[in-house]
């Protein structure tokens, strides 16, 4: 196949896991050409990473499948823990978590990953793109106007820009000669499946632990008649990991729980999955960018990696679609790797300690693996250089108006922060959430006060197509309960700049602040 694509008009996606389908849903949305490959002739119906945290569910809620995974997958399975045969407790880790104004997603979801991607697909369809499977690059070049893929069957594809989504072996990352710093541990293995057993409850997460540190564990998998296994591997005669298979699953399963009469049956997927923490140096180089498995991978601990992904490409999709649209200078692209590298080092220090202290916890009849709950995600960019506090423009006296927060306290919302929540009123008093107000595509800027109302009106005018701004209780929407004043720390009359991937660009009085931040990262006048 060969395609002609003109410079900086479209992208090509190779990998169509939850990252790139992800992401070209993201740039789908915002109108950029996007083709998405898959050297995979058909989709998987594998378990793999099978939870999503609250955070994701807000970036799935933007793109517009939130729902859809809540009623595919489930919020609530307790875990069961046995040791050496006995049972010990069962403990739901987020029995007593809320949800809050602020933060609708008090917990994760439990969904298998291939169900997670059928979805994604489903949603990108409805931008009228397709997976293009069984296409296979295998190599690419790239020039002053853009990037030729090569592909397995002789052909290429012509793209402005190649994003590699290919997993931990990403051959575009080989390609680029990116280093993928860190350590694969051999000695540390762990085998995983989907099987069916018969006789065992699926209202509960199986933990079998023994005091020699092993065990097994069967998670039911929502939507299916299957578990998802995992287990240290058999040993043979000489100490060496057997391959996994539905014979040595039935003997671990038989050695650690104990539970007469059950068959483990129907596998449809059996892996080896080994210690691996491991990050790129680079998430771009020229016209070539990586994210997702093919720029970190980490242990297993926390259910971070389908996560991690899905957030690359939430930060990516909007500075790619500018770019590629002539409404951003190509340096926009490099925020991406200033933002999403720090996070993916935190992502690997963070999965390592929770796998130590899986480990550790199994060895211990009162405890589980509930013990390293992972942390949450999304907690912002504070460090960035799109993140900007206006607060040094203003007089003393000018700064009560939006709160000043100290360096690096995360009590008080600051440009770079995830923007949060809030119920709100829309101008026919009907009940909107500010995430269902920032599903647009765009910048959202917030007035809050008559005294704003005028400039945010213009503002909303003189950058239709990049911005669209409301005046809170200006006629736009109404903050009937307070809510978000109290959720953006807004004590008297602001501006709130939200980029397009929900976090804060800028807090401010002065409406010419607001053009000059978008000046500064965006032509205000597109490329001819």
């Amino acid at each position: 196949m060969t395609d002609g694509v003109a410079r900086d008009e479209g992208v090509l996606i190779v990998g169509a896991g939850p990252t790139g389908l992800t992401l070209a849903i993201e740039l789908a949305r915002r109108g950029a050409g996007v083709r998405i490959v898959d050297a995979a002739p058909v989709p998987h119906r594998e378990s793999r990473g099978k939870g999503l945290q609250p955070r994701t569910l807000e970036v799935l809620e933007d793109i517009g499948i939130t729902e859809r995974v809540l009623a595919a997958g489930t919020t609530r399975l307790p875990f069961r823990k046995y040791f050496d045969g006995a049972h010990v407790n069962d403990t739901d880790p987020f029995a007593e978590a809320r949800p809050t104004p602020d933060a609708p997603y008090e917990r994760g979801v439990l969904i298998g990953q291939w169900q997670v991607e059928r979805l994604l697909r489903e949603r990108l369809a409805e931008f009228g793109i397709a997976v293009e499977s069984g296409t296979e690059v295998t190599g690419f070049e790239q020039d002053e106007d853009g990037v030729t893929a090569f592909l397995a069957d002789g052909g290429h594809i012509r793209a402005g820009h190649l994003v590699g989504c290919d997993g931990g072996r990403s051959r575009v990352r080989k390609a680029l000669g990116v280093r993928f710093d860190g350590t694969t541990d051999e000695t540390q293995s762990m085998v995983v499946g989907d099987v069916e057993a018969e006789g065992i409850s699926r209202d509960v997460w199986h933990q079998w632990f023994a005091s020699d540190g092993a065990g097994v564990m069967l998670c039911p998998m929502p939507g299916t008649n299957s578990f998802q296994f995992q287990s240290g591997p058999e040993l043979d005669a000489d100490g060496e990991p057997l391959p996994p298979s539905l014979e040595s699953f039935q003997r671990i399963f038989e050695r650690y729980a104990g539970v007469p009469g059950v068959t483990l049956t129907d596998p449809t997927w059996l892996s080896v999955w080994r210690v691996n923490v491991r990050m790129a140096d680079r998430l771009r180089v020229g016209r070539v960018l990586l994210a997702g498995d093919a720029a970190h991978i980490h242990p297993i601990a926390g259910g971070l990696g389908m996560n991690t992904g899905i957030q690359d490409a939430y930060n990516l999709g909007w500075k790619l679609a500018l770019t590629t649209a002539g409404r951003a200078d190509a340096g926009l692209l490099d925020t991406y790797e200033e933002e999403r590298l720090p996070v993916a080092a935190w992502t690997l220090g963070i999965s390592t300690d929770l796998y130590a202290r899986v480990r550790e916890a199994v060895r211990e009849p009162g405890t589980g693996v509930e013990a390293a709950a992972p942390p949450p995600m999304g907690t912002g960019y504070r460090w960035s250089s799109l993140a900007r506090s206006s607060l040094a423009h203003a007089s003393t006296s000018d700064a009560t108006t939006v709160s000043a927060p100290a360096v690096g306290d995360p009590a008080v919302l600051r440009p770079g922060d995830r923007a949060p929540d809030a119920p709100c009123l829309d101008a026919a008093g009907d009940p909107v959430r500010l995430f269902q107000v920032y599903a647009d595509p765009r910048f959202t800027l917030l007035g809050f006060g008559a005294e704003v109302a005028g400039a945010v009106g213009k503002l909303g005018v003189e950058h239709e197509g990049l911005v669209q701004a409301f005046a809170i209780d200006g006629g736009d929407l109404r903050d009937h309960e307070g809510h978000a004043r109290r959720a953006y720390g807004v004590t008297g009359p602001a501006l709130v700049l939200v980029r397009p991937d929900n976090h804060i660009a800028l807090l401010t009085r002065d409406p010419d602040e607001v053009t000059d931040y978008l000046s500064r990262i965006v032509l205000i006048t597109p490329k001819e």
